[in-house]
C-alpha cells in the first residue's frame, strides 16, 4: 500500500512490540491499513528503520531496545506519547525461543531470559501503557500466546509454558483493567516467519498437512485478527485467548 492510498487517519494509536518483521509487523501492517497510527519496537534499530519505510514514516515510528529491559519500556511509551499523544492500543508481541530440546535437560538461566522476554516484559509494557493513557482513557491489549501455551509441544516446552502464562497474564490484566481497558491474546499455530523457521524448515508441504486448512499461516492472519480485537466490534470481548491455528486442534494436538 502506497502512502497516497493509505485511508484516513482513525486517531487511534498502538504501539506493538518485536514488530520489525514477522506478525508483529503483519500486526502493524493491519492496523496502519484502517488508519492508526503505531510505533514498532525490537532489538535491531536498522530493522525498524527498514520496517517504518515500508509502513510510512508519517504513520510509523519506532523505538529500539530489549524488551525485557524497563527503560526501554518506559521510552517506548513516552516517545509514542510525544510523537502521537495517546497509546490506544497495545500489543505485546515480543518473544524469544533460544532453546530446542526436552526440558529435563532446560538451563534454568535459560528458562529465565524466557520467561524475562514473552512474560514479564508484556507486564511491564501494560503497566507502562496503563498509567500513561489508558487507565483514564481506556483503549484495549492484545498478547501474543501461541498454541504451545495450550497444549504439550515437545522440545519446546520452555516456550510453551511461557506462553501459557501469556494466557493467565491475559485473564488477570482483562480482570484488573476492565471496564476501561480490554485485554485478549491471540495462539497463533506455525505461522511462516523466520522466528518459526525450525518447525517447518524443508519440510513444509509435510507440515501444512497436518493443518485441515491445508497450509500455515502467515502474518496476516494474525494482523486481521489482532485488528478485530483492537476494533469496536470486539467491545464485549476481553478476557479470551483466541486460537487461529488453520484448524490443528482439530487433528488433537500440536506438532
Amino acid at each position: 500500500m502506497t502512502t497516497s492510498e493509505l485511508p484516513e487517519l482513525s486517531g487511534k494509536v498502538a504501539l506493538i512490540t518485536g514488530a520489525s518483521r514477522g506478525i508483529g509487523y503483519g500486526i502493524a501492517e493491519a492496523l496502519i491499513a484502517r488508519g492508526d497510527r503505531v510505533c514498532i519496537t525490537g532489538r535491531g534499530e536498522d530493522a525498524l528503520k527498514e520496517a517504518v519505510e515500508q509502513l510510512g514514516s508519517d504513520r510509523a515510528i519506532y523505538v529500539a531496545g530489549k524488551a525485557h529491559d524497563e527503560a526501554h519500556q518506559a521510552a517506548a511509551v513516552e516517545r509514542t506519547m510525544e510523537a502521537f499523544g495517546r497509546v490506544d492500543f497495545l500489543v505485546n508481541n515480543a518473544g524469544t525461543n533460544p532453546v530446542f530440546g526436552p526440558i529435563a535437560d532446560l538451563d534454568l538461566n535459560v528458562a529465565r531470559k524466557v520467561f524475562e522476554t514473552n512474560v514479564v516484559s508484556a507486564l511491564g509494557f501494560a503497566q507502562q501503557t496503563w498509567k500513561a493513557w489508558q487507565k483514564e482513557n481506556g483503549g484495549a491489549i492484545v498478547n501474543i500466546t501461541s498454541v504451545a501455551g495450550v497444549s504439550a509441544s515437545p522440545f519446546i516446552g520452555a516456550y510453551g509454558i511461557s506462553k501459557a502464562a501469556m494466557v493467565n497474564l491475559t485473564l488477570q490484566l482483562a480482570h484488573e483493567f476492565a471496564p476501561q481497558v480490554r485485554v485478549n491474546s491471540i495462539a497463533p499455530a506455525v505461522v511462516k516467519t523466520k522466528f518459526a523457521t525450525a518447525l517447518y524448515e524443508g519440510r513444509e508441504a509435510e507440515v501444512a498437512a497436518t493443518y485441515p486448512m491445508g497450509r500455515l499461516g502467515v502474518p496476516e492472519d494474525i494482523g486481521g485478527a489482532a485488528a478485530f480485537l483492537t476494533s469496536e466490534q470486539s467491545g464485549w470481548i476481553t478476557g479470551q485467548n483466541l486460537v487461529v491455528d488453520g484448524g490443528k486442534f482439530l487433528n488433537a494436538g500440536v506438532e
